[in-house]
């Protein structure tokens, strides 16, 4: 599987690429449009590298344009974690309720899918909006490097579990890229306190990247901000090898309130926000970016 990086780097140094350049002057913004900032060109390898983003996102209903006015402010690539335009991913709603928020962004996006986005027919919305951004049409899943951390993003949408195609593709792309930090996202997660509940069709998937020594997990799906501790596949607390997983379900979708807290969740946050992770060399950083209201920060290193 190809990774995406170059394609990014090489996007952003041309003139025109498409839309509004990274690296130059942006375009005089329309009186209802918000400002395109300047988002910083990625460091070089083994730079301390961004990487920003949050799942449940667009609406049409004014929510969103307030964590794009987060992004706005935060430079490195940023990323999706599903249900990016609602209710059903059709065209009309990423033309009219995603693009005039994140979609400002998308130069510097790395989405994934949500259910939502499958409420159209084989998510063909989500796939023409993002185009070559979401991996191979249809599949949905794909790696890409960022600084010294390899990033794996998932379909939860489709099969995932031991057997699937997706699962040996995962297999050959962790084989591939044995690099010191990697850190992997999709739509549902396998933890949560929300009123969803988990989703274990994904706890194949969660022994593949604890075996791999995997060092963080992000998803969407529950409307709301959890992180837990280490722990391993079947939900111990593991600081010595543990994946922290992260939800940030919190792009833009009517907030949830955690309903049973689960073991090793350590911070259940109410509100919309984006989660900023900082990619070191030898650990990372996290912090919950609100619109308003409390964070969360703190930093683990990798494997």
């Amino acid at each position: 599987m190809r990774s995406c990086a170059g394609v990014l780097f090489a996007c952003l140094t041309l003139a025109g690429c498409g839309g509004n350049s990274l690296s130059g002057p942006t375009s005089q913004p329309s009186p209802t449009q918000p400002p395109v900032v300047n988002n910083p060109l990625p460091g070089p390898p083994g730079a301390p590298q961004v990487f920003v983003g949050a799942g449940d996102i667009a609406a049409c209903d004014g929510n969103a344009d307030k964590t794009a006015l987060l992004l706005d402010t935060i430079g490195g690539l940023v990323f999706t974690l599903g249900d990016n335009a609602y209710f059903n991913g059709a065209p009309r709603e990423f033309r009219d309720c995603y693009e005039p928020t994140w979609g400002r962004h998308r130069i510097r996006t790395k989405p994934v899918p949500g259910n939502h986005d499958y409420g159209t027919p084989g998510a063909t919305g989500y796939f023409d909006y993002f185009g070559e951004a979401a991996g191979p049409y249809g599949l949905g899943y794909y790696s890409f490097d960022i600084g010294s951390w390899h990033a794996i993003a998932l379909n939860s949408n489709i099969p995932a579990s031991a057997g699937s195609a997706q699962a040996a593709w995962l297999a050959s792309d962790l084989a591939t890229h044995a690099t010191a930090c990697t850190i992997a996202y999709w739509h549902h997660p396998l933890f949560t306190s929300g009123p969803d509940g988990p989703s274990p069709f994904m706890r194949d998937t969660w022994r593949q990247l604890y075996s791999a020594g995997v060092e963080i997990v992000m998803n969407g799906h529950e409307h709301l901000y959890e992180r837990f501790a280490p722990q391993n596949p079947d939900g111990a607390a593991d600081p010595a090898r543990g994946i922290r997983q992260f939800i940030a379900g919190t792009g833009g979708a009517i907030p949830y309130r955690p309903v049973s807290v689960q073991p090793n969740s350590e911070v259940r946050l109410e509100g919309f926000g984006v989660l900023k992770l900082t990619l070191a060399s030898a650990g990372y950083e996290w912090e919950f970016v609100p619109v308003s209201g409390a964070r969360d920060a703190g930093s683990g290193t990798c494997h």
